[in-house]
């Protein structure tokens, strides 16, 4: 008996010496409390697995958001539209499952219109249909073709067409994620279609007929991975100009441009209503950061307000399926405004939080500081101890060298940052609580930014296990999530350099907003 016990205490001291330093507990007498992940102001999933947003269009004060769902469990499965609506982007309400898998298959991505002048010939009562276009996915061929469903009681109730599909695949494996605008040069409808390694264009005058015009993309921007999810847009620039924007995201792996795994890409150009051409061949990203895939725009919002508003989902094709979140899994990002502005003869995309997330700020409860020089640091503040808050940093580019701002707890952190002498953006959560996971998940995520100015606006946006970081009034974005064990408690800001590299500080906790 004496030498099992000997033995068995030995064990335990080899299983506590071999402990990793982010699985250290904490210390005696320190008040940590279990985090509960769920976000308070990004869209998630009442209970499942959620991927791509889908079908996203805005119809007589109500914004339409339709997702990739499979509602019997934690990881994909055969794929359904969730369907949520908002009248502010913010407070969504479930409404149930929009369509479910049928002879055609599964339902995977697509788009979603508002058929004003009834090309289709839906119409049945006095409201303008709501048409939902998507690639079927064949579960016994394994074949993808695209079909129609459509609405005449504002999305509440769906009859798919029975003439479906109404484009077959012409022997590719990869031939999905459908979306549909209306051209109204032309009048006509535009369907950008992704096909393996490029975007095919299509147009139809009725939603059902539908003849491909042009390709683009098989000698243009990054080819890390299959093509998906496809948008094109008209944005109007700061000059007065009118260009198109095409988005492309390209599932990748661990080596993939521009920090591994899943990404989005955008290319600036022209269109004549059958083909695109970029007015440019470089690369430039929607998001630097790992979690922000699959992302497209409202469509019909010019019979709201003009903006064009983008969604992705929130998370990585390398890990997705193995995230610990409990009961539900995956969120969307913040809504972002889109604007296009020309910058030393280039086109560039900003992407900012929409200006509804105001609505949100607890300005009761706030902590402000004007003009830092040798750092900053709160701990166990109600705006931090919450886990959902807003940073505003205004920074002297000339006065900073290693820029470090990090958030935690005694045994936790996360960390963004600027390394002057490389012109780096970088987050780092490789001991944010949960890592263990997936090995991917501890790299460093870099952006690389040289500024234009000697002032510098950073936004950071963080809600319990996410942070969005925006980079001069979004010019670049990163996005990434991070799973802590315990409550965050303090925020601290450090410059190597003892100058006064601050000159304001504001941070703002957001209140809880997703209702179901």
């Amino acid at each position: 008996m004496r030498l099992f016990c000997l033995i068995q205490l030995v064990l335990l001291m080899f299983l506590f010496s071999c402990k990793s330093d982010d699985e250290v507990e904490p210390s005696t007498g320190s008040v940590m409390v279990h985090h509960k992940l769920r976000p308070f102001y990004h869209y998630t999933p009442e209970a499942n697995w959620m991927n791509d947003p889908n079908g996203m269009v805005w119809y007589d004060g109500e914004y339409h958001l339709f997702y990739q769902y499979f509602p019997n469990g934690l990881t994909w499965g055969p794929m359904h539209w969730g369907h949520a609506v908002s009248n502010d982007l913010f407070h969504w309400k479930d409404k149930g499952i929009a369509l479910y898998p049928d002879e055609q298959g599964y339902i995977f991505s697509g788009s979603a219109v508002i058929d004003v002048n009834n090309t289709a010939g839906f119409k049945n009562g006095t409201e303008s249909p709501m048409v939902a276009i998507y690639t079927n996915h064949g579960t016994s061929s394994g074949l993808q073709v695209q079909s129609l469903a459509y609405s005449n009681d504002k999305g509440e109730s769906w009859t798919k067409y029975a003439n479906n599909p109404i484009l077959s695949n012409p022997g590719i494996a990869d031939f999905r994620d459908p979306k549909v605008i209306w051209h109204e040069e032309s009048q006509m409808w535009i369907m950008v279609l992704a096909v393996f390694d490029h975007i095919e264009i299509y147009s139809s005058p009725n939603l059902k007929d539908w003849t491909k015009e042009s390709e683009f993309g098989k000698a243009v921007g990054y080819h890390g991975g299959v093509w998906e999810c496809p948008d094109l847009f008209p944005l109007t620039d700061n000059q007065g100009i009118e260009k198109w924007v095409m988005i492309v995201s390209l599932g990748g792996n661990e080596s993939s441009e521009p920090n591994g795994g899943s990404a989005t890409q955008y290319f600036i150009g022209d269109f004549d209503g059958k083909s695109f051409s970029p007015e440019s061949s470089d690369i430039k990203w929607v998001d630097y950061g790992i979690d922000n895939y699959a992302g497209v725009t409202w469509s019909n919002i010019s019979e709201n307000d003009g903006r064009r508003i983008f969604l992705g989902w929130m998370s990585n094709w390398i890990y997705a399926d193995a995230v610990p979140e409990s009961g539900w899994r995956s969120g969307m990002t913040v809504p972002r405004e889109v604007k296009l502005e020309r910058k030393e003869d280039k086109h560039v995309l900003y992407f900012t939080p929409v200006e509804e997330l105001d609505n949100l700020l607890d300005n009761t409860n706030e902590i402000s500081q004007n003009t830092i020089s040798n750092g900053f640091s709160i701990d166990n503040h109600p705006v931090i101890t919450g886990g959902s808050y807003l940073a505003e940093m205004e920074i002297d580019v000339t006065k900073i060298e290693n820029l470090t701002i990090s958030f935690g707890n005694e045994v936790e952190w996360m960390k963004v940052g600027y390394n002057k002498s490389d012109s780096q953006f970088f987050i780092d959560r490789s001991n944010s609580g949960y890592v263990d996971f997936n090995n991917y998940f501890r790299n460093i995520i870099k952006c690389n930014y040289s500024p234009s100015s000697t002032t510098l606006l950073l936004s950071i946006l963080v809600d319990q296990n996410s942070i969005e970081v925006f980079i001069n009034h979004g010019e670049k974005v990163m996005s990434a999530l991070f799973f802590p064990k315990y409550d965050y408690k303090y925020f601290r800001v450090e410059n190597s350099s003892q100058s006064e590299f601050l000159h304001l500080l504001n941070l703002k906790a957001i209140q809880k907003s997703v209702i179901r």
